[in-house]
């Protein structure tokens, strides 16, 4: 009985031993660090995501503030900061600014116009 309490003792005494010497130290522990890897390597993918639609946001925006633009009739998609327009617009002018405001916004890559004129 005795053997087996100073072995779990000593298993224990251990166990605390790496966990405090790998928090108090600037080592880490192989697993640690390939956790941290995939943790980053997932948060630049949401990251994207997330600047998609800032991107789109930003558009929206924008034409919604412009009195020349009707921003409800144009739909704004983002995929990999390039943006597509759809939607139908009253005039070429209305097109050439919504076009115009896409291209302006800073993290645009490349504008897809699919706008149609009425």
């Amino acid at each position: 009985m005795r053997f087996i309490r100073r072995t779990l003792f000593l298993a224990v005494l251990a166990t605390g031993g790496a966990m405090a010497y790998n928090t108090w130290s600037d080592q880490t522990w192989p697993l640690r660090a390939n956790a941290a890897a995939r943790v980053g390597k997932a948060a630049d993918k949401l990251g994207d995501r997330m600047s998609d639609s800032a991107l789109t946001a930003k558009i929206k925006s924008k034409m919604a503030l412009d009195d020349h633009v009707n921003a409800r009739a144009i739909n704004v998609d983002t995929v990999a900061s390039v943006v597509t327009l759809r939607g139908r617009v009253a005039s070429e002018y209305q097109r050439d600014r919504a076009v115009g405001l896409a291209r302006e916004t800073v993290g645009v890559v490349r504008v897809i116009d699919r706008l149609q004129v009425k």
